[in-house]
């Protein structure tokens, strides 16, 4: 396996390429270089990886600016769309299981957009943190819940209808449109 370094420039066109949940950064390359899948000879996994995030193959690491140009490119690339009929929610255990699931699918489409989870709060409610401690020392009832492998925490004690909100508002901050935000958010 090869390793490679990019800046967050490029990290950012190559993510804003994305067509579907789970399109690797090769196929991307590819996609964007004009080669046809299969025409080279000796075939190699390239992970590309963000500095201060663990690198994985089994889904691109897409990092988007919060900018509105940047948002129409992703959300017309339908990546959220694959959420809707994603088969690998619904053997999820429950509204926290799909909760926490959903929020890991789009820690992994957008790792450096998600962040912005981090001022998404209640008025006395603290929702997302970088640590489970945050999250506990804000309430004891908390039941903090890490999303994925991600550095992200999120408060898993909520009424359904409180985590359908919390999505539905992920969703939007991630460039989603607000209809089809509602319609993946009611999936939990």
């Amino acid at each position: 396996m090869k390793y490679i370094e990019i800046d967050d420039e490029l990290y950012q066109h190559i993510a804003s390429n994305t067509q579907q949940i789970g399109e690797s950064a090769s196929d991307i390359l590819r996609r964007l270089l004009g080669f046809e899948s299969g025409t080279h000879a000796q075939q190699q996994t390239v992970i590309i990886s963000q500095p201060g995030l663990e690198a994985k193959s089994s889904a691109p690491k897409p990092a988007r600016a919060k900018a509105q140009a940047v948002r129409s490119a992703v959300a017309e690339a339908g990546v959220f769309e694959e959420l809707l009929d994603d088969p690998l929610l619904k053997k999820q255990k429950g509204a926290v299981g799909r909760f926490v699931y959903l929020l890991d699918c789009l820690y992994r489409q957008y790792p450096s957009a998600f962040k912005l989870v981090l001022e998404i709060r209640g008025r006395d409610r603290l929702y997302f943190s970088t640590g489970k401690e945050a999250l506990l020392n804000a309430s004891k009832t908390a039941n903090p819940k890490q999303i994925g492998s991600s550095p992200f925490w999120v408060s898993a004690n909520n009424n359904t209808r409180k985590k359908q909100a919390i999505l539905e508002e992920v969703l939007v901050e991630l460039g989603c449109a607000s209809e089809l935000a509602t319609q993946i958010s009611e999936r939990i």
